[in-house]
């Protein structure tokens, strides 16, 4: 009588998979989605997208700001519509996010910053402190 639960393994499984699938998904940082974006903006012309088969739509549907490809233009048409997209584009057009070299100086790995170096006034023989 007793023993493991039979759904353990099932739980395991399911949880081992989704973590696979993530890998293949995975999405850029927002400091270099910021990056691609303020390069689109500043000139360069948005290239045609090549095909690639292992993505939705053949990779040819595609969001610049969230990072993601959709199936059709339909599907994407309903993704810039949602709340989630135009959080994101708010986001983007905000100021720059924070990067790594903001974190390390929070941490206070880098160099110190003492602040706006402060005027010195250079004392002449006319002005002598008094002693």
């Amino acid at each position: 009588m007793g023993g493991k639960c039979p759904h353990r393994k099932v739980k395991k499984r399911r949880f081992s998979n989704k973590r696979a699938r993530r890998s293949n998904f995975l999405l850029k940082g927002n400091d270099l989605v910021f990056d691609e974006l303020k390069k689109l903006t500043e000139g360069e012309q948005m290239k045609p997208l090549p095909l690639n088969e292992d993505l939705p739509g053949m990779g040819q549907f595609y969001c610049a700001h969230c990072d993601r490809y959709f199936a059709d233009e339909e599907v994407r048409g309903e993704h810039y519509r949602s709340k989630r997209h135009k959080k994101r584009v708010k986001e983007m057009n905000g100021p720059s996010p924070h990067r790594q070299l903001d974190a390390e100086l929070a941490a206070g790995m880098g160099m110190p910053d003492n602040g706006p170096k402060l005027m010195t006034m250079s004392l002449s023989p006319s002005l002598s402190l008094p002693s």
